[in-house]
């Protein structure tokens, strides 16, 4: 599978904050990736410097397996990391032509990309009379114009309303079943499960996990249990041999991790065979939040 982007041990220090430490990781054609981290963990540093926009410390990175320089490849990306910013009296139509004669590309384009955001109806209307999502939309628009072969997006949907949010990760899956490779910075969770095939999560500049979104989420799951006698139960489940670990919360119930997968039937019957008396049994699975908040709690 061809490589987009490689980052190798890339660091990036503001004085003596260390916005990006030692950052490695992959992208690879065809996938959408989600950087994924708490805001100021170093998503847009990070954005910023493949963009050439931000200088490095130390480590290095490259383009589209090192076959071509930083300059000749970034003008295969596409990219949003600031507010849109367009002429706000003239057209959509023509701060695209504008933006098409700025990076030199024909404007052949217009009318296809514009239909893929769903602006097409409203191209002959002054981007002020634009919502925030029309804005964001027409944004996504120009990074499409020079058919890149990957789009670079930091936080698209930050203060959009609820349908302002949907449409953009419609028009985001949409983009990626055409095959675009896509690379989205985002503090929110839900957005990283519903568009993401890949994730790299980050804090505070380091690398917590890297590698698909199902596989962070590939755990066995867990338990949640109750019973007349709380003690007796969490002896039974210390010594059991699919519980990793148990932990009591406020209302008595008792979160079992699993360590296998385990049946709630057979974990009832074996329960009731040492007079432990379920009065509430739950099997769950762990999500992408719950996931993301062991990974963060855990540095």
């Amino acid at each position: 599978m061809e490589t987009i982007l490689q980052l190798k041990g890339l660091t990036k220090k503001f004085g003596s904050l260390t916005a990006v430490n030692n950052l490695s990781f992959d992208i690879q054609k065809g996938n959408v990736y989600g950087i994924l981290g708490p805001n100021g963990s170093g998503k847009s540093t990070t954005l910023g410097i493949v963009l050439n926009v931000v200088n490095p410390t130390s480590g290095s990175f490259n383009w589209f397996d090192g076959t071509l320089n930083t300059h000749e490849a970034l003008k295969k990306v596409g990219a949003i990391i600031e507010s849109p910013n367009f002429y706000p009296s003239m057209s959509a139509e023509d701060n695209l032509k504008l933006v098409c004669k700025i990076k030199g590309i024909h404007t052949s384009r217009i009318d296809e990309v514009l239909e893929t955001v769903n602006l097409l109806d409203r191209k002959k209307d002054h981007f002020k009379s634009y919502s925030l999502g029309m804005k964001q939309r027409l944004a996504i628009a120009s990074a499409l114009l020079n058919d890149p072969e990957i789009l670079i997006l930091d936080e698209p949907t930050n203060g959009l309303d609820p349908q302002g949010i949907h449409q953009i990760r419609e028009i985001m899956k949409k983009i990626a079943s055409e095959g675009m490779t896509i690379l989205l910075a985002s503090h929110l969770l839900d957005e990283v499960e519903k568009v993401c095939t890949h994730v790299v999560v980050i804090r505070k500049g380091v690398k917590l996990y890297s590698g698909p979104v199902d596989e962070m989420n590939a755990t066995h799951g867990f338990f949640e249990l109750k019973s007349e006698s709380n003690s007796e139960l969490k002896v039974f489940l210390e010594n059991h041999p699919a519980i990793e670990s148990y932990e009591e919360g406020e209302t008595d119930i008792i979160k079992a991790i699993l360590s296998k997968p385990y049946s709630a039937q057979l974990l009832n019957q074996e329960s009731f065979d040492k007079d432990i008396v379920l009065t509430h049994l739950v099997q769950r699975k762990e999500t992408l939040e719950e996931q993301f908040l062991k990974l963060t709690k855990e540095q």
